[in-house]
């Protein structure tokens, strides 16, 4: 084997040792992100006033920066995360509450809701490079869906008619989270130029 032959193997094994190294250490550092919005959104979920079947809190506000800043994979992820937490008993939704029955109770469906929501506000911060007014709609859109899964799982649950859930479970909240999703459209802005995530 000539010299240069094994400098080019060395060279070669160099290489792959360094993205070995970095694609390790990419993946660590998504993991921590990952977990860092998880406990946000366990924090911002325990914050919560009740005003009735269900409770205002910060969790849309959470989940809405969470996907927008991390993308739609690991947005995803994080709501999983969360989910799983309190699915198998820590006090992590609203009220310090968890458990399944939770989840299978009446106001499931929103908790739920925040999967697909992560998803389409992921998507939209990936593909447009977080501005202002896709973003916007994207997290409008997200949480109509939350609306949409939360209110028909409401519906099921208590055999409550339409107009009375809409009454009970999203009008109530509409001013609240126009409100979340102006200050997390800014967040995520501002926190973009500073964290790369």
């Amino acid at each position: 084997m000539s010299e240069n032959t094994e400098k080019e193997m060395s060279v070669s094994a160099e290489e792959t040792a360094k993205k070995k190294n970095q694609t390790s250490r990419t993946a660590i550092r998504e993991m921590v992100f990952t977990a860092v919005f998880a406990a946000i959104i366990v924090v911002c979920s325990i914050l919560s006033i009740p005003i009735g079947e269900v409770p205002v809190t910060l969790q849309t506000f959470a989940v809405c920066l969470a996907a927008a800043m991390l993308g739609w994979r690991r947005g995803f992820l994080a709501v999983v995360v969360y989910l799983l937490l309190g699915a198998v008993g820590v006090p992590v939704f609203a009220g310090m509450t968890g458990g399944l029955g939770i989840l299978m109770g009446p106001t499931g469906g929103y908790l739920i809701g925040f999967l697909p929501a992560a998803i389409i506000i992921g998507l939209v911060a990936e593909r447009t490079n977080r501005r202002a007014l896709p973003l916007t709609l994207a997290m409008v859109g997200g949480v109509l869906a939350c609306y949409a899964f939360g209110t028909v799982w409401f519906m099921a649950v208590t055999g409550t008619g339409f107009v009375e859930a809409l009454l009970l479970c999203v009008v109530p909240f509409i001013a609240f989270d126009a409100v979340k999703i102006a200050v997390a459209v800014i967040l995520s802005n501002r926190l973009s130029k500073v964290v790369r995530l």
